[in-house]
Order: C-alpha cells, then sequence, then structure tokens
C-alpha cells in the first residue's frame, strides 16, 4: 500500500505513552488520546515484522513491530461506532502475530476498522 497512514499503539514511555501514533504519508505525526476518541480507518492492512516479533516473544525486549496501514482515517468525538465483536490483537510477549477470532491475519486486509479505547475492531455491515 503506498502513500499509506501508519497507525500504532505507542508503548514508549514519555508524554505520548499509551496514545494511537498516527504517521501520515506526509510525514506528519499526531498522537491520539483513547479515551473520548474514536479512530474509523478504511481500507487497511495489518503489518508486522514477524522475525522481531518472534524475538520479542522469544525473550527480546519489546520494539515497534506491528501497526494498521490505512488509506484513509477519520478521528471522531462523537458519533461513535459501538460494535465490540471481531476484535483484532496484538501482543507478540503473547502470541508473535496479530490475532482476530483466533486467525492470524497479519497482512491482511479489512475494509474497515474503528477503535474503542485501546482495541482495534473489525466494523460489520
Amino acid at each position: 500500500m503506498s502513500k499509506s497512514i501508519k497507525i500504532r499503539f505507542n508503548l514508549g514511555r514519555g508524554k505520548n505513552y499509551l496514545k494511537w501514533k498516527i504517521e501520515y504519508p506526509n510525514g506528519e505525526v499526531s498522537y491520539i488520546e483513547p479515551d473520548g476518541v474514536q479512530l474509523v480507518m478504511r481500507d487497511c492492512t495489518f503489518k508486522n515484522y514477524r522475525k522481531t516479533a518472534q524475538k520479542i516473544y522469544d525473550g527480546a525486549d519489546k520494539t515497534v513491530c506491528a501497526w494498521i496501514l490505512c488509506k484513509q482515517i477519520e478521528i471522531r468525538t462523537d458519533n461513535f461506532i459501538t460494535e465490540e465483536q471481531n476484535r483484532a490483537y496484538y501482543n507478540p510477549r503473547v502470541q508473535p502475530n496479530w490475532v482476530m477470532n483466533d486467525v492470524v491475519v497479519d497482512g491482511k486486509t479489512a475494509p474497515q476498522l474503528h477503535t474503542i479505547n485501546r482495541g482495534v475492531f473489525l466494523t460489520c455491515g
């Protein structure tokens, strides 16, 4: 996906700890507090550096190795999507892949994803 927006949850210590990090194709970066805001991402792909994730799974220190790419993003402060089915999980300490409904989704696409606080969900319908 060329010229995609890159989204990940920031776990690096500091003022942006536990915020959504959004990197735009023009180089602009923003950090979004997950409470009271919803990200709606369209035309998405789950990305993962599998070798790095496996090292973390095997005990190495955590480093950035996964994100979501999307073509469009909407940042909502109201009119939230409330669906909490089909949650996508990523924690390389537990499983070195993106997982949804017990299925590895690394490299898979989704027409629309949305956040609820710190979670990422497939938007149905």
